[in-house]
């Protein structure tokens, strides 16, 4: 049996707000079992923090705006066309360094890390994230937070 093709019209925001800007899922683990891919708007000055995941493996493709990402020891400025892999075990942080919204198609192997991002949602919902929930959340979605999230504005 095969499965069913997944097809998002521009105007289907199937996703979440983070800071006012919106994170759609493209694919999620209920529609595939080997990643999940999302259109992320990154508010400007928006910082994820250095963190590592034990599993997962990301990826990133910069379609809008200007981001740094700190992959290991080395600072990388991505501009639209700058492509990211990061395996697990790798440590890293986005940040946002302008002062416009970026935008950036990122996947995340296995599927599932779509449950981290609604989560997140309703906690930042609520104004700035107790760090003891933000840790918790992160824990159970295989991220080790090494820094502290960021956010302007």
């Amino acid at each position: 049996m095969s499965a069913d093709a997944v097809i998002r019209m521009p105007d289907e925001n199937k996703g979440v707000t983070l800071r006012g800007k919106p994170m759609v899922f493209l694919v999620t683990g209920k529609d595939t079992k080997h990643t999940s891919m999302f259109d992320w708007t990154i508010p400007a000055g928006f910082a994820t923090g250095r963190h590592v995941h034990r599993v997962q493996e990301e990826t990133f493709y910069v379609l809008e705006g200007e981001c740094e990402w700190q992959v290991r020891d080395k600072t990388i400025r991505a501009t639209p066309g700058t492509y990211l892999f990061i395996p697990p075990g790798v440590p890293h942080n986005i940040t946002n360094v302008s002062d416009k919204p970026a935008r950036v198609l990122m996947t995340v192997s296995p599927p599932g890390h779509e449950h981290y991002f609604e989560e997140l949602a309703k906690l930042a919902a609520q104004g700035a994230p107790d760090p003891k929930a933000l840790a918790d959340l992160r824990a159970r979605y295989d991220t080790d937070q090494l820094s502290t999230l960021t956010m302007r504005g």
